[in-house]
């Protein structure tokens, strides 16, 4: 569990110069998150109901994963649907354009981490 920083900290004061300096950080702190980019990845591969998800990853709490779930969303890497005909109403999840082209972007990197980091998975 994170703690939050303290305004006035040095920690703080590191995270405005590099957020300055370098916007590569801001992306990455948006899609670093714990199961962030795990779960947009089954979305895509059509695990896209929140159910499915936690069968999936039986480990993660429903506090998480639904705050990934909204953040996704409000990112716009994945829209959130109703299903219709449901009782009760289910929703499922879809991966945006947007939301494709970073999963693309990351299969590249992973696919990088393979061979110059020599990362086996």
């Amino acid at each position: 569990m994170s703690t939050k920083i303290k305004e006035h900290s040095s920690n703080a004061h590191n995270l405005r110069v590099l957020a300055d300096h370098c916007q590569v950080n801001e992306v990455l702190k948006s899609i670093g998150p714990r199961w962030k980019m795990q779960i947009l990845f089954c979305i895509s591969k059509e695990v896209y109901q929140f159910s499915r998800l936690k069968k999936v990853f039986p480990s993660i709490s429903d506090q998480i994963l639904g705050k990934r779930l909204c953040e996704l969303v409000k990112e716009n890497l994945t829209v959130k649907n109703e299903i219709p005909d449901t009782v009760p109403l289910q929703y499922k999840y879809e991966v945006t354009a947007k939301g494709m082209a970073l999963l693309e972007i990351v299969q590249q990197l992973h696919l990088w981490g393979l061979k110059d980091w020599n990362i086996n998975r």
